[in-house]
């Protein structure tokens, strides 16, 4: 049985269809990535996922459950968001931001007990930021934020996480950090379902890949077999001669350093 089975699913807003009988399964721990135009439905998906809308057709499974009969609590204990990086409004420390990824673990009044702290100074040591504990989360770099909201998505205690577009903003160094740090992550066994527009790094930290467009699943596999000139330039409607010159990722360092 795979981890998350999607079948025949369906969303529209306002009676306008953004995903379309779509079927997929992602069968364990590794690294899916979804890439596609603007409008494609990756970012619905995700949403769907995370039980933010309902389908109007179709079912979604997480471990052979229909997330319809999860509360939020239960999903949340097996599945975790990690946004885009974001600037707090307050202050908060960065090991209080972490914390809060526990709050499925509680009760709404219950006060964080020494388990909880526990799992978010665990968390903060396995992504190596524990020096920053004290630090306010306003006051550290794009780099820094986003992992410590994967650290507050360890400390949640899921064992998958969504992500889109996770390195949006950061700058170059930040972004292989970070595609590295997933990429060990997975290899502890964890599970990453993330949005991206750079073909280049689904084929460094990817173990498949899932192209949509128009709300549907075009192609998917493994990176080397999907990221091909033909595949990048079908997705986005590109020539040949466009995708071969700046778009078709090629089996260049970025893998290797990673």
């Amino acid at each position: 049985m795979a981890l998350i089975e999607i079948s025949h699913l369906s969303f529209g807003y306002r009676r306008a269809p953004v995903i379309e009988d779509l079927d997929l399964s992602i069968e364990g721990e590794g690294v899916t990535a979804l890439l596609g135009p603007n409008g494609s439905g990756k970012t619905t998906l995700l949403k769907l996922l995370l039980g933010l809308l309902a389908p109007t057709a179709g079912r979604i499974r997480i471990g052979g459950d229909d997330i319809g009969d999860l509360t939020q609590k239960e999903l949340a204990c097996r599945l975790a968001y990690v946004p885009q990086v974001h600037k707090e409004t307050f202050g908060y420390s960065v090991f209080d931001v972490v914390l809060m990824g526990r709050m499925p673990r509680t009760s709404f009044f219950a006060r964080y007990g020494d388990a909880d702290r526990g799992a978010a100074r665990e968390a903060l040591d396995k992504l190596s930021i524990a020096h920053l504990a004290d630090r306010p989360y306003t006051e550290i770099s794009g780099g820094e934020r986003q992992m410590t909201l994967i650290a507050r998505a360890l400390a949640q205690g899921a064992d998958i996480f969504v992500m889109d577009e996770p390195t949006n903003g950061l700058d170059y160094g930040n972004q292989l950090r970070l595609l590295d740090r997933i990429g060990r992550l997975a290899a502890e066994g964890y599970t990453f379902i993330y949005t991206t527009h750079h073909p280049d790094h689904a084929l460094a930290v990817a173990d498949r890949v899932v192209m949509m467009k128009d709300g549907r699943v075009v192609r998917e596999g493994a990176p080397q077999a999907v990221l091909t000139t033909q595949g990048l330039a079908e997705l986005y409607n590109l020539s040949d001669r466009l995708c071969t010159c700046f778009g078709a990722p090629s089996r260049t360092p970025l893998r290797a350093a990673l």
